[in-house]
């Protein structure tokens, strides 16, 4: 942890003092409780999931369609924090399948679902049908696995959101804000909370986590310098989405404060840090080419080849964001955890035309990618997407 902090700028961990503030009561309601956590083989899901089975859960299952991140989950809990009392069980499933359901229909009896599971990338939404997925995933899987929650009369439903839903410029983000129009609806059946927050350092799959790759096979490091993000370490990640969970009221949405702790940071400027951490200087280059070439060579010098270079792909947000100016806060329940506050505000008639349309879609197997942005431009009118025609799967 002290690690990863020292690479994204900071000392403190975000949310020490409203954990040790909360922790006594947080222990006794988690100790009491069963938690299903779906998509739990994720970074945040495994940090989710460790944060609940550190604090002796009476029942904790966890879901995910990744049967090597669970096998991988289970060897670091058992390696690190052994067993606990309750019980512990892993289940690889798809939750859009009839598998899952019959797994829901078998027990479904669980105080609190976490719903990690989600496409987080950019750059899913360069092809319709990947892009289909997404909906799918982010939108009608949440719709179904909260239905199930209020048929077992689960006690909260916790679903993690993006900082990239407010205000999204992106399909990824723009899912999102029509996952919180959904969760709104099913709002007025079951409590439910979720968390924005902003990119989770070394994630599976984030650029930080290639940076690890990129030197494992001895490869150049690439790094936008011109974007800037707040980081919030794994562990941090888990944290937030427990403390939404378990003392969010219905409909809040849980997110960072910024403060002196969390600050903006380009990925460029960590690439350097991490790279120094590691033994490296890093060496600019000026195109993938001789990135690739002096990666032969420079390492024996301690130097390590990198690119970086502005970002041009569609969807990049210029800046981040967690809530609105329309969006009514309250900054004083805790101290470093801010709380946005919501009417159940949802349009029943978009809600339905939204989800006939993507059936129809469906249905006829056959879609274009303008005829879903066309779509989400509908249920988002301000949606300031942002096409450039380039995407990152085009990059190194």
């Amino acid at each position: 942890m002290s690690n990863i902090l020292k690479l994204i700028g900071r000392e403190k961990e975000l949310f020490y003092d409203d954990i040790q503030a909360h922790e006594t009561e947080l222990a006794c309601i988690v100790r009491a409780s069963s938690f299903l956590v779906i998509g739990g083989a994720g970074s945040i899901g495994q940090a989710v999931t460790k944060e609940i089975f550190k604090r002796n859960p009476k029942k904790l299952h966890v879901v995910d369609i990744s049967e090597n991140n669970m096998v991988e989950l289970v060897r670091d809990i058992r390696s690190s924090m052994g067993y606990i009392d309750g019980d512990f069980q892993t289940f690889a499933l798809d939750i859009g399948s009839v598998e899952y359901d019959a797994f829901i229909k078998a027990d479904g009896k669980y105080d609190y679902v976490l719903n990690l599971s989600a496409l987080k990338h950019v750059r899913s939404e360069k092809d319709p049908f990947t892009l289909m997925r997404m909906i799918d995933v982010n939108i009608f899987n949440t719709d179904k696995t909260l239905q199930q929650a209020i048929n077992s009369g689960v006690k909260k439903y916790f679903c993690v959101s993006t900082d990239k839903a407010a205000n999204p410029v992106n399909m990824m983000g723009a899912s999102k804000r029509i996952m919180e129009m959904f969760l709104m609806r099913k709002s007025l059946q079951i409590p439910i909370s979720t968390a924005r927050f902003a990119n989770v350092a070394f994630s599976d799959g984030s650029l930080l986590h290639g940076f690890n790759q990129r030197l494992a096979k001895a490869q150049p490091i690439v790094a936008p310098n011109d974007i800037k993000r707040y980081f919030v370490t794994p562990q941090e990640s888990g944290e937030l989405c427990l403390m939404s969970c378990i003392f969010g009221e219905n409909r809040d949405i849980f997110f960072p404060k910024l403060s002196e702790e969390l600050h903006l940071i380009t990925f460029a400027e960590i690439a350097v840090k991490y790279l120094k951490e590691r033994g490296y200087e890093a060496f600019t280059c000026k195109d993938e080419d001789e990135a690739r070439e002096l990666v032969k060579t420079l390492p024996k010098e301690g130097k390590w080849p990198c690119l970086f270079t502005s970002s041009d792909t569609t969807g990049e947000k210029d800046f981040e964001e967690f809530f609105t100016e329309n969006e009514t806060l309250d900054m004083n329940r805790f101290k470093n955890l801010g709380i946005i506050k919501n009417e159940p505000l949802f349009d029943e008639e978009k809600l339905n035309a939204f989800t006939d349309k993507i059936a129809t879609m469906k249905q006829t197997q056959c879609w274009e990618k303008e005829e879903i942005v066309n779509l989400f431009h509908a249920m988002i009118p301000n949606f300031g997407h942002k096409e450039t025609g380039k995407y990152l799967d085009g990059k190194m």
